[in-house]
């Protein structure tokens, strides 16, 4: 049985779009469900064997298989499966560097997933081609520096407005906590101008995507922690209390924090189970 769960962080030009790397390599492992859940980052995942399969994607359309995979942010679930094989890397993309990785704003990758090609062209076979080559995860990882590296250098395209990103920063750094009349002041808007602008660039409104960045700081402190401690963890992630958290955690993934435990790793004892996508 292989079962390789592999973080890295992008070095060089790569790291203004990237935030992280993730390999991840399964054979002989029981099938399996998991629920892509929404994030602060856009997604782009290269596979290096088998096909991603995705039977509900977030914007309802039927099943389908990739070979690479490019999703904007988005506020319901994707549902992946795999038959006891997976391998491939995912990358965790700044929503403010859509326009330097993809040459258009993240905004309009919002809600959807497809094929990383639509918006990479002839580098996804590069790149995956590159990825097969290489033995090991740093050298996998390096190909992805010097391959994401060279287009952003290579590809003089115009960033997103400044107070946007300023205001994605502070939004991100404050773990969603800056009331949204704070931001709009600090960045020089509006409430509205700023919920305009930054949802036709990032893709959420600065209002859902403070949620959205709650609720994947909070779900990832429910995975690693005790049973019992949920409303420790509402109080510490801005929730009014355990019942606010629920409702959230339902909103975005269909299911109760502790259903979501008992699906996604087999018991609510379970920590850190490697090998999922997020």
């Amino acid at each position: 049985m292989i079962d390789e769960a592999v973080v890295g962080r992008p070095s060089g030009a790569a790291e203004a779009v990237v935030a992280s790397y993730h390999g991840y390599r399964q054979r002989g492992v029981p099938p399996a469900r998991h629920l892509g859940l929404p994030s602060p980052y856009l997604t782009l995942i290269f596979t290096l064997d088998e096909p991603l399969r995705i039977v509900e994607h977030v914007d309802g359309r039927p099943p389908q298989c990739y070979d690479a995979l490019a999703g904007g942010l988005h506020t319901t679930p994707a549902l992946i499966t795999h038959d006891g094989c997976q391998s491939g890397v995912q990358l965790q993309v700044h929503p403010h560097a859509a326009r330097a990785l993809f040459g258009l704003p993240a905004g309009e990758l919002a809600g959807t997933d497809g094929n990383a090609d639509a918006v990479l062209g002839p580098l996804v076979d590069r790149v995956r081609n590159r990825l097969g080559e290489a033995t090991t995860w740093p050298q996998r990882f390096a190909v992805l520096d010097d391959e994401l590296g060279a287009l952003v250098a290579r590809e003089a395209t115009a960033g997103p407005p400044p107070a946007v990103v300023n205001a994605w920063r502070l939004l991100h750094r404050s773990h969603g906590a800056v009331p949204i009349s704070t931001l709009a002041d600090a960045v020089g808007y509006s409430d509205r101008r700023l919920s305009t602008l930054f949802d036709a660039e990032i893709g959420l409104t600065p209002k859902t995507a403070a949620r959205v960045i709650r609720f994947d700081r909070a779900r990832r402190a429910i995975q690693s922690a005790a049973p019992g401690t949920m409303g420790r963890i509402a109080a510490e992630h801005g929730y009014a209390d355990q019942s606010h958290l629920v409702r959230d955690f339902v909103a975005f993934s269909g299911r109760s924090p502790t259903k979501w435990l008992a699906e996604e790793f087999g018991n609510v004892q379970a920590k850190g189970t490697p090998g999922g996508r997020d």
